[in-house]
């Protein structure tokens, strides 16, 4: 048996990266495929554009917990420095299912950051340092623009016999921003600290 020889060019050429390829979208933002889930367009139609809407501010809660997990100060710094993270992912974890669910409905899930910035319902934070008591406000009100669409989307999805999205939200994204809520939100009770009243 003769073995074939390759000289070094053709070697070289087939283990050079193919960069700078560029290419029409296979599938636009805001138009859907359909994917054999015994759902009707109407509701993965409904359910896509809910949940791109539930992403945005998914993502932009997700970084309001990063950015206040970097500019944190004062004597609660470490343990809020750990706790901001911890919730920045877990915020990252619902990203990821928000994601891919909208994914998996035939959707195209937004993921840029100025996509992001153009949908998001959540007010901007200032690029500088704010106050711990400023920082867990925004968190909160935050928190509260999540939940308040989450439930509306939740009982829609359910109207539209979507009952995955409708656990993701219940399941997942109520249950765990209801949680956070309760963590940060008690950093803000004006208790003594060492000596009952």
């Amino acid at each position: 048996m003769t073995k074939a020889t390759i000289d070094a060019e053709t070697i070289l050429k087939r283990a050079t990266p193919l960069a700078h390829q560029q290419a029409p979208e296979i599938q636009p933002f805001g138009h859907l495929v359909r994917m054999p889930i015994a759902l009707s367009d109407n509701a993965c139609k409904e359910s896509v554009v809910n949940l791109n809407q539930l992403l945005a501010d998914t993502i932009t809660l997700r970084d309001l917990y990063k950015k206040h997990h970097w500019q944190v100060a004062g004597p609660t710094f470490y343990q809020l420095h750990l706790l901001f993270d911890k919730h920045y992912d877990e915020q990252n974890e619902l990203v990821d299912a928000i994601a891919e669910r909208i994914q998996l409905l035939g959707g195209v899930s937004i993921a840029m950051a100025h996509d992001v910035a153009e949908m998001t319902l959540i007010p901007r934070a200032p690029k500088g340092r704010e106050e711990v008591p400023v920082q867990i406000s925004r968190l909160l009100h935050g928190h509260e623009i999540v939940l308040k669409e989450a439930r509306t989307m939740a009982r829609l999805a359910a109207e539209g016999g979507d009952d995955g999205t409708n656990d993701l939200i219940v399941s997942d994204v109520i249950r765990r921003n209801e949680l956070q809520v309760w963590f940060v939100a008690e950093h803000v009770v004006d208790s003594p600290l060492t000596r009952a009243d």
